[in-house]
């Protein structure tokens, strides 16, 4: 039983039968605050959202669905990546599904998606290829954003194939523009030969965590190891994105690449190096982090 002075969620739930959608919103970012999420806000509007709907703050919920929605967040709170918990998430206006063994897509993402949007906003019918696609959430964007482009979306990993897969065929069910998911290897210097030279625009959103480095459980327990570790500076497969899209993109085509703090001074320079990119520009993301690099190819 509570003690006098306890603040733990259970001893401030109202009593049975009086619990409103605003004080399961409360509990729910008490929840989420206590076990470290980064957007405790933002996470309980989604938990709250997939267990309700969108109901008043003032109407009343029943004890069924407090039951789920505690037991949502306390999932939530051990930091399992929201996507995972809810079995989908949102970018760019699409939701697509996200198992397990794939990468959930995050929000920060949703600014390198429209910086690559931008790039291509003037050109007719581009011709878009998104490097490690994951569950092809950035894929099926830039198609549902312009059902005039051709989208390719590449990964090696079979649990990714599957659901990117998944995700395609519901997009087209649902009227977008079809994309073509490959299987392929960033490091192959033949991936989408076919294509080379005549691309507009390369997204990337690359594994870029150093091996052995401690990060939060969310990404370093809950997420495949081969979707976040990459190499000893967590440089190894942002050097074959640029390689790549060196050889994918047309003179004057774009590319843009999601990575981390660290990265931001280090990225431009391999664009540099590689001799195919003019200078390479850091942006920040919602939160005034570094999160990518984008550059031309000369």
């Amino acid at each position: 039983m509570p003690q006098a002075g306890d603040s733990s969620p259970a001893a401030q739930r109202p009593s049975p039968g009086q619990l409103t959608v605003a004080d399961l919103a409360a509990e729910t970012v008490r929840t989420l605050t206590s076990g470290g999420v980064p957007r405790p806000r933002q996470d309980a509007d989604a938990l709250l959202a997939h267990v309700l709907g969108s109901p008043g703050p003032q109407d009343q919920v029943s004890d069924d669905a407090a039951h789920e929605v505690r037991a949502l967040a306390a999932r939530r709170a051990e930091l399992r990546p929201l996507g995972h918990i809810l079995g989908r998430a949102r970018l760019g206006g699409v939701e697509v599904a996200v198992t397990e063994g794939v990468f959930a897509p995050l929000f920060p993402t949703e600014r390198l998606l429209e910086w690559g949007l931008s790039a291509i906003s003037e050109i007719r019918n581009p011709v878009v290829v998104d490097l490690c696609t994951g569950s092809a959430a950035v894929a099926l964007a830039v198609a549902h954003a312009r059902p005039d482009a051709q989208v390719h979306a590449v990964d090696l990993d079979e649990a990714a194939l599957e659901c990117a897969r998944g995700n395609a065929a519901a997009r087209a069910a649902a009227g977008d523009t079809p994309i073509v998911v490959h299987p392929g290897d960033v490091a192959d210097g033949e991936l989408l030969a076919a294509l080379g030279g005549k691309v507009d625009l390369v997204l990337a959103n690359p594994p870029y965590v150093p091996v052995g480095t401690e990060i939060s459980p969310e990404f370093g327990t809950y997420h495949p190891e081969r979707a976040i570790f990459a190499g000893a500076d967590g440089l190894d497969v942002i050097r074959h994105v640029i390689s790549r899209a060196g050889r994918l993109l047309r003179p004057g085509g774009a590319l843009a690449i999601e990575h981390d703090d660290p990265q931001i001074e280090v990225v431009p320079g391999l664009l540099a190096e590689s001799g195919l990119f003019g200078a390479g520009a850091g942006h920040r993301d919602q939160e005034d982090r570094p999160r990518y690099t984008t550059s031309f190819r000369k």
